[in-house]
Formats: structure tokens, sequence, C-alpha cells
């Protein structure tokens, strides 16, 4: 009776967006039993409602997962101490031990759309807000429209930023672009922050830097933490892994002031995964308001780097950032 009850729910759920290319169905997932697939046929992304929100996968149908997945902790709920996990998620910034690190490992509310879904959590005891992602599929190709959502639910005004977290599975390379370059003296005022954390060492091989470019490799067998932000108007990340590339957009806002001294951008690793993040400005949110901060992202195959040089990525990225 329970795998006849499931498979009624699945129907439904594909049933309601007849007509258009994107399809949502709630199937079992690595332990959890109450996930949703949103799919257009070439790609595919997979949102939990046993904890979150978070997006645990994307990557194209019957390929490998972009994400990371921390194999001992999917399938699993109700923990009093924030998890990992894997997959995709949005935080407050600037961090914090409480507010940032607050638990989402209750069950939350879905809602399907015509384009995918809305993912929304119970407000949280800790912090008094309110997380959701909504995800809108392109009817065909790998395009998605991921929108964040932080609510103020408590009593009086907060001033935070909405930080977009997408936690890369293990062995590739992330690469963003700094703002146009120019040449001396007919450019002498600074164009952009390169901020470091206490932790940062430009020395450690895993960062390469070009005139135009940033790369960070994961490296499973260096477990030493590195991060580096930076802002740009045009904060793009990509991360190259095994020929296949993602890559996410956001459109920052010069005028506003943003958090971790003007970071639109961020990107960390250790030995277990590599994070590219983008940060919104930061927003006083009066009690019941929000903030939304939407990234684009896309993905595509066969990408290959003949070498970390600005003529290469100038060759390979472009045409792809579009």
């Amino acid at each position: 009776m329970l795998r006849t009850a499931r498979l009624i729910v699945a129907i439904t759920l594909v049933a309601s967006t007849a007509g258009a290319a994107v399809k949502v169905e709630k199937i079992a997932w690595r332990g959890w039993s109450n996930c949703y697939r949103v799919s257009n046929g070439s790609v595919e992304l997979i949102v939990t409602g046993d904890v979150g929100p978070r997006i645990m996968r994307y990557g194209f149908v019957g390929g490998q997962n972009l994400f990371k997945e921390f194999p001992d902790q999917l399938g699993k709920s109700g923990e009093q101490k924030f998890q990992l996990r894997g997959g995709h998620r949005v935080w407050k910034a600037p961090e914090d031990p409480i507010a940032t690190w607050a638990p989402d490992n209750v069950a939350v509310e879905v809602q399907i759309t015509p384009e995918g879904l809305v993912a929304r959590e119970p407000v949280e005891p800790l912090t008094g807000l309110q997380k959701e992602i909504a995800i809108a599929l392109a009817p065909e190709g790998s395009d998605v429209t991921v929108t964040h959502r932080i609510y103020n639910r408590g009593l009086f005004p907060l001033e935070f930023s909405a930080w977009a977290m997408s936690m890369m599975a293990p062995g590739g390379i992330a690469i963003t672009g700094f703002p146009p370059r120019g040449k001396h003296p007919e450019v002498l005022a600074a164009t952009n922050p390169l901020v470091m954390w206490a932790y940062s060492d430009l020395s450690d091989k895993r960062w390469t830097f070009t005139k135009k470019y940033l790369g960070l490799r994961q490296d499973p067998a260096n477990p030493e933490p590195q991060k580096l932000g930076l802002f740009n108007v045009r904060t793009w990340a990509a991360y190259l892994f095994h020929d296949e590339l993602f890559i996410k957009r956001y459109q920052a806002e010069p005028d506003k002031t943003y958090p971790d001294f003007g970071c639109s951008f961020e990107t960390f690793t250790n030995g277990d995964f590599l994070e590219i993040e983008t940060l919104g400005p930061m927003t006083k949110v009066e009690p019941e308001g929000s903030v939304a901060h939407v990234e684009r992202w896309s993905l595509f195959r066969n990408v290959k780097l003949a070498s970390f040089s600005d003529a290469e990525l100038d060759k390979v990225l472009p045409p792809l950032l579009r």
C-alpha cells in the first residue's frame, strides 16, 4: 500500500505540469522518502522535502552530480546541530556561529510550480528567519533561475545579506573573473576588492591567478582550508568537473554595501569539497519583510581547458557566459 501511495503522488505532480516540458515528480532519493525531481529531459535537479531548503543534485539526466554529497549525512533529519550534507543552500551573511549556522534539519514545505518548485523551511526558532529556495527550470536546455529569499519573522528590523552557497563535488576547479582590466596610467582609481581571511594563503598551489581570472582547485589530499572574496558587478563563477562545466551568474549592485569588505563572490575549499558562493547586498529587513537573491545556472558538456591562461579561458568561457 505504501509503494502504491507514493506512485499516485508522483503521477499527480507530473500531471499538474501537463502541457509543459518541465516535470516535477515526488521520489525517494539517498534515504529520504520525500524528495522532488525537477527535469526537462536534459537536466535534473533534486530537492529534498525532509530537510532544507536544499538542492541536493544538479546534473544531466543519467549523469554525474555536480554537487558534493556527504553519504553519512544523507537520508537523515532531526539533528540538533547544522549538517553540511552537501548540495546548495542559502545562508545569512555576514557569518556568525549562531545565526548563520542555524540547523536546517526539519521538513520543509514544497509548493509545485509550472517551472519547478518552491521549498520553504519553518521559521527558525534561533533566529526568527525563514528561508526559501525557488527553482525555475527552462523548458529545454540547462538554464535554471534560482531565487533565494529570507524572511524576517521576528519583532524587530534586522540587517543582513542573502548568501547562496553551492558545495561542489571534489576534484574540480573553480574559476571566476575579475572586473574588466585596464592599464596604468589610464586607470588610476581602484576597481575592486580582493578580500582575504586569516587562513588565506596566496602561496598555496591550489590558487591560480592570471590577469583576468582566478582559479581554485579542489584537492582531496589537502585538508587545509582556503578562501578569498571579491566584487564584480557581473558576478559569475564556474566549476569544471570531469569535462562538465557548471556556471552560476549574479548581477551585483555597485551602489550598495556588500558583506565581508564588499564581496559579491567568495570561494572556499578544504579536503572534502569546494564552495562557490554569491552574496547579495546588506539590507535592512523589517518584520514580515524579506530579501531576495537571484542566481542563474547553466551546465555544459565536453568542456576542456588546454591551460589555465587568459588566452585559453577567453576562448572557452565568454561564449558560455552569454
